[in-house]
């Protein structure tokens, strides 16, 4: 852990040594000092890593398990997010299961159709040169195209 560090502070000072003279050498050795952290920082995972699954491979890894997929689940929970809605009568809700219910009871509503909104009427575009029309040209489907049939 203190060569990652150490490597992490060494390509920190070469930046500000390249912010400040942007020469050749500044360049070239901020370059390498960038490639050595992201090195020892890679070789640091990966030894993290095999520690882990050797752990993982005992009775108390198994727990650890647990534990990290509890703190997983945690970490995926949006926090900063409120979760609240109002009922039919503007209470507001705050708990889960009252959301719930809530949503129920909206989507009942609205599939159900407790409150019916206003019906529209759509006009009757489909005139009888159109019905004529499809039911003349359905059977072609099965000859072929449209085109073969000239009575337009």
């Amino acid at each position: 852990m203190m060569k990652v560090q150490r490597a992490i502070k060494e390509k920190k000072e070469c930046f500000k040594r390249l912010h400040l003279d942007k020469s050749a050498t500044n360049i070239e050795g901020y370059k390498i000092a960038k490639r050595a952290a992201k090195r020892a920082v890679s070789v640091a995972k990966g030894q993290a890593y095999d520690n882990l699954y050797q752990r993982l491979g005992t009775k108390e890894g198994e727990k650890d398990i647990y534990r990290m997929a509890r703190i997983r689940e945690r970490k995926t929970r949006d926090i900063n997010q409120i979760k609240c809605i109002k009922d039919g009568v503007d209470r507001l809700l705050v708990r889960d299961e009252e959301i719930k219910d809530r949503w129920r009871e909206y989507f009942d509503k609205l599939f159900n159709g407790e409150e019916e909104g206003p019906i529209l009427e759509l006009d009757d575009s489909f005139d009888d040169n159109n019905r004529r029309f499809v039911r003349k040209n359905s059977g072609d489907r099965d000859r072929g195209s449209f085109e073969e049939d000239e009575e337009w």
